[in-house]
């Protein structure tokens, strides 16, 4: 049995290892064909680049590795049913149990070191392409500014831009949102504009045409004033020419960027707020006081729930690595002959519905509808079922007649 174990291992190398390249090849490609516009001609270094597609691609192990998985053990398998090698196997006496044995073992072993990566490189590399984004969009104007959207690249302010063109730095159709000031909010409009640095690079002035300031007095809303104007400037403090990096010891707090322990310990705080606030509403409140702890109690149980289902997340994308080995075995013996290519199509249809699943848990999760612990392992559940229903069948039916 020691033989025929290596034997199975070594027929799921090849494909595991081609399924892999392949899946990380694609999604760097699908990633920077999805931001070319904003890397080519804005001045950005190529190591720079280079290092910002690398620090990417961390995300895309966690997924590549369980899709890979799943390609490989259908693959694997269904060349071992072609072959008659399981016809072979079973006339031995050695069942389909007893085939997937050393490949759970493996996968396993791999969801592990998935789950390692997930939760220590992959949040310092979420982290530090975050802070690499942000440097460049706010040393390098025309890669921070996206037409029609709003840009966020200078603090307190959110920019929209309608149309950019690089090479004359002119915009149209520009809306400038003011948040730096809690005296009163100012919005600004105008037709045209040119954004460009100061002559020692310390700021990034917006020299704006043809347009209106209006401003509202915060917080009760009485005072208004409405300015129109020819010709006016806005001056932001930039981060200086070029390519300056972070010093990469800022707060994190995006759930893409912490680890799973730190994700309980966020998740665990966010309780202790609606444990507290729960209290509070138990003794003799006024009414503004009351709606102010209910309202407080709801956008905590939304972050609970946001982080919760993140912390749940790394677990259960971990072990679709064990999860995919049950599932793709039968599927495998099912498909029998097709190669890569039915291989391939049978795994992306099964991940697309895994990963599906994933996504639908984890926005029920986050509305409260169903606790984060069991909205995020649902797909986990579901392919396992599926999987052990397949083999059930197959061991009794399909498997026998298999040549």
């Amino acid at each position: 049995m020691k033989i025929i174990d290596r034997y199975i291992l070594k027929t799921h190398i090849g494909p595991f290892l081609f399924a892999f390249i392949t899946l990380i090849f694609v999604l760097i490609l699908q990633f920077f064909t999805t931001f070319a516009d904003r890397f080519i001609g804005k001045g950005i270094g190529f190591s720079a680049m280079a290092e910002l597609i690398l620090l990417q691609s961390a995300w895309m192990v966690g997924l590549a590795a369980p899709m890979a998985v799943l390609v490989a053990v259908v693959m694997a398998f269904g060349s071992l049913t072609t072959t008659s090698e399981m016809t072979v196997f079973r006339a031995s006496g050695i069942s389909l149990y007893r085939l997937m044995i050393p490949v759970l073992c493996a996968a396993l072993l791999l969801s592990f070191l998935v789950e390692r990566f997930n939760n220590i490189v992959l949040p310092q590399a979420n982290y530090h392409a975050k802070s690499m984004m942000v440097d460049i969009a706010r040393s390098k104007p025309a890669f921070g500014l996206t037409e029609n959207a709003f840009s966020t690249l200078i603090d307190g302010y959110s920019i929209y831009v309608r149309k950019f063109d690089d090479r004359t730095k002119e915009l149209q159709g520009i809306v400038i949102y003011d948040g730096t000031r809690p005296q009163y909010s100012t919005m600004a409009t105008a037709e045209k504009g040119i954004v460009d640095f100061s002559h020692d690079y310390q700021y990034l002035v917006m020299t704006l045409y043809n347009g209106e300031i209006h401003q509202t007095g915060q917080p009760d809303h009485k005072s208004y004033r409405n300015m129109s104007f020819a010709k006016h400037r806005f001056v932001f403090e930039s981060s200086g020419f070029g390519f300056v990096r972070s010093s990469g010891k800022g707060a994190r707090t995006d759930d893409s960027e912490l680890s799973a322990n730190e994700l309980l310990g966020v998740g665990n705080e966010f309780m202790k707020r609606i444990v507290a606030s729960e209290k509070r509403i138990q003794m003799p409140l006024e009414k503004m006081e009351l709606e102010g702890e209910l309202q407080s109690i709801a956008a905590n149980k939304s972050m609970y729930n946001r982080y919760m289902a993140a912390y749940h997340k790394k677990y259960a994308l971990s072990l679709a690595c064990f999860v995919f080995v049950i599932v793709g075995a039968p599927l495998g013996v099912l498909a029998r002959r097709g190669g890569f290519g039915v291989g391939a199509a049978v795994s992306l249809v099964f991940f697309i519905f895994y990963w599906m699943l994933m996504i639908s848990g984890e926005k029920i999760a986050e509305r409260g509808v169903v606790d984060p612990m069991i909205a995020m392992w649902m797909a986990n559940v579901v392919m396992v079922g599926t999987g052990i229903g397949l083999v059930v069948t197959l061991s009794g039916a399909v498997f026998n007649t298999s040549r």
